[in-house]
């Protein structure tokens, strides 16, 4: 039986935006590739080439042009593209291909009704925005945080920023008053827009007294800009602007300031699971390339497509989303609970938007796949022909489930990156088949490899993920790190001059990936290692089992240690003897006898981040002894009190198997 589920159409080089990437080539360089492999190895061989190709191909507005393509390929340290100055939003705002009375953002949500910008109102709104933001005070270098959700103000208000040179930052308001400062005391915002609240599901959730909080908690701050979001005729905090007189009527025009391409753009943050988060600064050059690459040439997406990926304002997925007007896609922005009703919501949304690429996350495709949901019959999925799956890795049943509830001919495309990088650097490509379980490709311009343990590069053996090369949008630096050692510390200190990302991941011979988790989580017992997404693709897939965590703790004197299992079970269920022969039967038989856990404990909710990121790390220090504190940041978390029940049975655990 084989294990393709899709195979790109006879004529995929002449529909697909990469076939015409691979025309231009041959026109305007001279350059031809027999396959997907050979274009992968030379864009990750000739980096000036490939790079200045990305620059050429798309046209990028620069005010002046580059005197190189980069300044050498040490990591960190490589300057790209020095002497040009650019603005991201001035490129984002071409929208090629668009007209200015077509729709590009299609706004829906659960606080509000439905709202629709096209390409002439959200030019009209930056111009608005950008003047009220100068009126204020805005300079470039100068930070501007937005403590708002994925709607239409928020990305108007990135644009806006990023128009001035000025550097943007947004907290999704579901974040909680500590974590939010602990994000924005490290840049120091001038300005804070926020929403008063807003709806999940049907449920109204005030804000106001986070927004006084952190306000009271920020000395930068010189003024805050209230949106009136979830009660529209509210009037704005004690001395707070409306968001209408920010973005009042003016004359000033449109204008974009040049920046270097290396500027700072916008800062995300490592979720702050322990310590504080990281500020990762992003260039507007870096991000902006990147993005036209990864949205045009592996995504396939322009002026055709409506682009829709679930995310919040705290995700990278949201930078990555709302670059799609760069490549001429409109773009489709949802603000609340994607269980709400029930978990065709987002699939209605779909048909509703005319959503031709619709991206989310794999515990949503797995979720839906529990619930017995075929998409299919509850909405009209005609106009989908992509679905991309990130955020954590997606198994072969998953695969297969798409392709049986979903629909058969889209392009099913699971990729992986992070924050660090504000991408994918593999994924999928129009040029290659879907195999169940396994991502297609390492991206263009990404030098991914395995690496062993001894730190020689492996194929078809679980290694170490690093990538060898430099890519542009690698972070300019950390925020407030002026010689750059926290920077070094976080990718470079394993392997020096070489980018350790954290993850376990397994090449094959045809270049297809499968990451299996975090490499400071991974199984370790009598020389097997195991990435947990395995492990948690065999429990969760028990009807039983609602979601699960799995940590292993090491032996001092170099034994096989105890490997401890949580699980959240569905209603009415309980955990008992014969509950627990059934999972360690179930891994037994799927993994290896290694993999039967020594304990098996039924707990209320496994600990996440915002990001919806299982914390298996704070789970195991927590489990050494590490208090609660220590180990996690409890205002990064979706769930803090989930903590409880594994410092509780750190204190009482014995061999008796006890329900925690």
């Amino acid at each position: 039986m084989t294990d393709v589920l899709w195979t790109p159409p006879a004529d995929v080089l002449q529909r697909s935006r990469i076939g015409a990437y691979l025309r231009w080539l041959a026109e305007h360089r001279g350059l031809t590739f027999a396959d997907y492999d050979a274009l992968w190895r030379w864009s990750v061989t000739d980096l000036d080439a490939f790079w200045q190709s990305i620059w050429d191909h798309f046209g990028v507005v620069a005010h002046t042009p580059p005197i190189a393509t980069l300044t050498d390929r040490n990591m960190p340290g490589t300057r790209w593209f020095p002497g040009a100055t650019l603005n991201y939003a001035e490129n984002v705002l071409r929208m090629p291909g668009r007209t200015d009375d077509e729709p590009v953002v299609v706004a829906h949500g659960q606080t509000r009704p439905p709202a629709t910008l096209t390409a002439g109102q959200l030019r009209e709104q930056v111009r608005r925005v950008a003047a009220g933001l100068r009126r204020l005070g805005v300079t470039t270098g100068d930070r501007v945080a937005g403590y708002a959700p994925n709607i239409p103000e928020t990305y108007v208000l990135m644009l806006a920023t990023a128009s001035l040179g000025a550097v943007f930052s947004s907290c999704a308001p579901e974040f909680g008053t500590r974590s939010v400062t602990d994000r924005w005391q490290q840049i120091e915002p001038k300005i804070l827009v926020a929403v008063d609240g807003y709806r999940y599901g049907d449920k109204p959730v005030d804000r106001r007294a986070e927004v006084a909080a952190i306000r009271a908690a920020l000395p930068s701050l010189r003024h805050t800009v209230s949106i009136p979001y979830l009660d529209p005729d509210g009037p704005p905090a004690a001395g707070a602007l409306a968001w209408s007189e920010l973005a009042a009527e003016t004359d000033e025009p449109l204008a974009f300031t040049p920046v270097p391409f290396d500027h700072p753009l916008y800062v995300l943050y490592s979720s702050g699971t322990t310590g504080l988060p990281k500020p990762i600064v992003h260039g507007h050059g870096g991000i902006l390339l990147e993005h036209l690459k990864m949205l045009a040439l592996h995504h396939d997406l322009g002026p055709a497509d409506r682009f829709f990926w679930f995310t919040t304002t705290g995700w990278m997925m949201w930078n990555f989303l709302v670059s799609g007007p760069a490549v001429g896609a409109a773009i489709v922005l949802f603000d609340g609970n994607p269980g709400h009703p029930d978990l065709g919501a987002l699939w209605r949304l779909a048909e509703q938007t005319g959503t031709t690429y619709f991206g989310t996350s794999a515990p949503f495709l797995l979720a839906c796949r529990k619930a017995g949901l075929v998409p299919r019959e509850i909405a009209d999925l005609s106009a989908l022909r992509g679905l991309g799956s990130t955020g954590a890795p997606l198994p072969a049943e998953g695969f297969t489930w798409v392709y049986d509830t979903v629909g058969g001919g889209l392009q099913l495309q699971s990729l992986s990156g992070g924050t660090d990088v504000c991408t994918g650097f593999v994924g999928g490509v129009p040029l290659l088949p879907v195999h169940a379980g396994e991502i297609a490709c390492r991206a263009l311009g990404a030098k991914v490899e395995a690496r062993s343990p001894d730190g020689t590069p492996v194929i078809g053996e679980l290694g170490e993920l690093v990538i060898t090369e430099p890519m542009p949008s690698m972070p300019v630096g950390f925020w407030n790190d002026p010689d750059g050692a926290r920077y070094r510390e976080a990718y470079f200190d394993v392997y020096p001059g070489v980018w350790r990302h954290g993850d376990w991941i397994t090449i094959n011979s045809r270049g297809g990936c499968v990451i299996t988790g975090r490499s400071d989580a991974t199984l370790n017992r009598g020389g097997v290692r195991l990435g947990t997404a395995e492990f948690y693709s065999v429990v969760e897939g028990l009807d039983e089992v609602v979601d699960s965590v799995v940590v292993h703790l090491e032996d001092d004197e170099g034994g096989a240690g105890e490997l401890l299992l949580f699980v959240v079970l569905a209603e009415g269920v309980t955990l008992d003897d014969e509950l627990r022969r059934k999972i360690s039967r179930e891994l037994r038989t799927a993994l290896s006898p290694r993999h039967v856990p020594d304990e098996i404990h039924q707990v209320r909710a496994v600990p996440r981040t915002l990001s919806a990121k299982k914390l298996e790390v704070p789970v195991k220090k927590i489990l050494t002894g590490t208090p609660v504190d220590q180990a996690a940041a409890k205002g990064a978390l979706a769930n803090p009190d989930s903590l409880t029940a594994f410092a509780t049975l750190a204190r009482h655990r014995t061999p008796d198997r006890s329900t925690a």
